[in-house]
């Protein structure tokens, strides 16, 4: 296994760690290299990926219209309306 540069990575993720946190992390992430090694040396060849790992069943509602756009109704209020369109002032030149 490579050693790991604490200083390194906290510069990186901008922290500041004491002699005690540092070699406490070192070796936190030291056990969770080994753990990652250790699960990558399991045979896996004949093993299906799973989409997730839970079994579970979505409840799907039925895709219908619920709610019906009247535009006549909403350009009444507006400001200005040509050929079903809002007309807004220029912002941009």
């Amino acid at each position: 296994m490579a050693a790991i540069d604490i200083a390194h990575l906290c510069r990186l993720a901008q922290l500041a760690l004491d002699d005690a946190e540092t070699r406490a992390v070192q070796g936190d992430l030291a056990r969770i290299i080994a753990m990652v090694d250790q699960m990558q040396a399991v045979d896996t060849s004949g093993i299906e990926p799973l989409a997730h790992p839970l079994e579970g069943v979505q409840r799907l509602r039925p895709d219908l219209v619920t709610e019906t756009v009247e535009p006549a109704r909403y350009q009444s209020i507006a400001p200005a309306v040509e050929d079903g369109l809002y007309l807004v002032p220029r912002v941009v030149e």
